[in-house]
């Protein structure tokens, strides 16, 4: 008895879950980077810089996400440097450096080398001619579509000039 009710009640949430998934719903972009699970010290930087409320806000966006194992091939101490409050200026800077307003795919660009306004106010150069590179970081997963933008994995971490 106890077995079928369990049966029963994981089967309804099967249900319940390819419904909702069906229905169209994406999350945003701080989400979709939080269930990815290879972008837990992006996470993290993002809380520390007070961005996480810009990131989910409406948009849309478009996030070049460094990796975990982007962060870790930093100089050693880097990150730890950046998420303590006195560095708060400095974190928000190359953050919003890997940030554009606007949803731009990896179709809108295809085969174009041009300059792109960061949320940080520095210019970013994008090189589409072969793969996707954005300041010599390459793009590893392209248009990972959100509720508020589109997120491009990348292999590095951009560090404004």
């Amino acid at each position: 008895m106890i077995r079928r009710t369990f049966i029963a009640v994981a089967l309804a949430s099967v249900v319940a879950i390819q419904a909702f998934a069906g229905s169209g719903y994406k999350k945003d972009v701080v989400d979709t980077a939080v269930e990815a699970g290879t972008f837990n010290t992006l996470v993290a930087a993002l809380g520390a810089a007070g961005l996480v409320e810009v990131l989910k806000g409406d948009g849309p966006f478009t996030v070049f996400a460094p990796t975990d194992d982007a962060f870790a091939a930093l100089p050693s101490g880097t990150v730890e440097m950046l998420l303590k409050p006195e560095n708060k200026d400095k974190l928000v800077s190359i953050l919003t450096y890997h940030v554009l307003a606007g949803k731009v795919t990896s179709a809108d660009i295809a085969g174009k080398k041009m300059e792109v306004a960061t949320l940080n106010g520095q210019p970013a150069m994008v090189d589409a001619t072969s793969g996707v590179k954005i300041d010599g970081a390459d793009v590893i997963t392209a248009d990972i579509d959100t509720s508020n933008g589109v997120i491009h994995v990348i292999n590095a971490v951009l560090i404004p000039k």
